[in-house]
């Protein structure tokens, strides 16, 4: 093996004799053994490339820091401006909420002028009739006396004729009010909405997106009546939000004087209404064929009061029964007890629901039994879920049958049945359930 240093190390070897040399004194020189030579630049060696991949690993780590450092600033920069936009956007829906504010305070005064003119015109109608009433018995009078009659009639004609033309007045009058109370409600849900987006916490992007996909949207109707206020004039599926509640779909049928909302139809079998609680709650079916709108969504239209709910049955032979009837329907911590409400006795056909909801009944189904025959589970015993009282009266849920109907006399009596009208054991051909505000008069034909 060559050696790895041309020269060696000299050094002084200890206990040597001088050895003279002409008479003066010379050491005698010699070099490091090989070995140790070696071992010595070994190490030298390897400590030289530690010492170069410890630069080189610490320049790398350097360099991933300075990256970290550039991507931390850029995100504070963006983060920084983030900041900026949602704050610019902040004080644009305040300021769009005080505007709303001042809108629906002259909204409510006009509001509240129409009602008062509406009175005025109703008091001032009231004391006309009254005039009228004396001037007919002084009219009267004065024919008994000699008075001309065929001038009598004209002027009985012209206050028949201003009557008819206040009357006209008037619902004009009560159309602007409902018109102006859909406004008011819908500038309601807006404020609130804005008043929801303004406090929302907004501490990062995601958030902010997630804000704005999710709301609702504000110009919706409450229900199909607001929906036909507005414009609409064919029956179908539309989109309605009533107020603190979120938006949903529902049939509208829609006539001549308003819009109802279709909360039941049963038409052809094609769905099986024999369901749990949890569905009579959210609903279920095809809103374009049979279906339950569900009982939350039925509270939500019809919480604040005021509603009027129409039932409508027919035979086999296209026999039509229907009757309207106010009511209230209570929430979930009252079981959705259905209350109808009428001024004197409920006729033969309203007997067999309303005589027994004076003080609510509340809704059954086989899995939640509210009904009042404690020794039977009336939806259980007779299929579907409905206001159950003690069986035997009414239930528009049941199974449906085609004609001619079963003989057996216990799965007649599971149909869908009104006993004040064919009878317990007759099932029945079809059925539709809707409700609207108490404004409309006008019955379905």
């Amino acid at each position: 093996m060559a050696p790895l240093l041309s020269t060696g190390f000299p050094f002084e070897r200890k206990g040597a004799s001088p050895a003279p040399a002409g008479g003066a004194k010379e050491k005698r020189v010699q070099f490091a053994a090989w070995d140790d030579v070696n071992v010595l630049a070994h190490g030298l060696l390897q400590l030289g490339q530690g010492l170069k991949e410890h630069v080189d690993k610490t320049r790398v780590q350097v360099r991933d820091i300075g990256g970290k450092i550039k991507g931390l600033n850029r995100t504070v920069v963006e983060l920084g401006k983030e900041s900026q936009k949602l704050q610019q956007e902040g004080e644009a829906l305040k300021a769009r909420a005080r505007g709303l504010e001042e809108r629906e305070g002259r909204i409510l005064n006009v509001s509240v002028e129409l009602r008062e003119e509406v009175q005025q015109e109703r008091r001032r109608t009231a004391e006309r009739v009254t005039r009228l009433e004396q001037k007919v018995e002084g009219l009267a009078q004065g024919e008994r006396n000699g008075v001309d009659a065929k001038s009598t009639q004209m002027m009985l004609e012209a206050q028949n004729k201003r009557i008819d033309d206040l009357m006209e007045r008037i619902r004009l009058q009560q159309e602007k009010l409902d018109k102006q109370n859909v406004r008011i409600r819908t500038l309601q849900t807006q404020i609130q909405q804005s008043r929801q987006r303004v406090e929302a916490p907004r501490n990062d992007k995601r958030s902010a997106v997630m804000e704005q996909s999710d709301s609702p949207v504000a110009d919706t109707a409450a229900d199909c009546h607001e929906l036909f206020l507005k414009g609409q004039t064919a029956s179908g599926v539309y989109t309605i939000q009533p107020l603190n509640s979120e938006p949903f779909r529902v049939y509208c049928e829609i006539t001549s004087a308003g819009g109802w909302t279709v909360i039941q139809r049963r038409q052809d079998g094609s769905v099986d209404f024999h369901q749990p609680w949890e569905a009579y709650e959210h609903g279920f079916g095809n809103l374009n064929g049979e279906f339950w709108l569900g009982l939350e969504k039925m509270h939500a239209i019809a919480q604040s009061g005021g509603y009027i709910l129409d039932i409508s049955m027919t035979d086999w032979n296209s026999d039509l029964a229907s009757l309207k009837l106010p009511f209230n329907l209570g929430g979930p911590e009252t079981k959705y007890s259905l209350q109808l409400k009428k001024e004197g006795p409920f006729s033969p056909v309203e007997s067999a629901l309303g005589r027994d909801t004076a003080d609510g009944l509340p809704f059954s189904t086989y899995d939640q039994d509210n009904d009042r025959k404690s020794d039977t589970n009336c939806a259980m015993n007779l299929s579907g879920g409905w206001w159950f009282s003690r069986c035997g009266q009414s239930n528009l849920n049941g199974r449906y049958f085609q004609s001619p109907p079963p003989k057996q006399r216990h799965q007649r009596k599971q149909s869908l049945f009104w006993k004040s009208w064919r009878g317990r054991y007759y099932p029945l051909r079809s059925t539709s359930i809707q409700i609207a505000p108490a404004a409309i008069t006008e019955i379905r034909q």
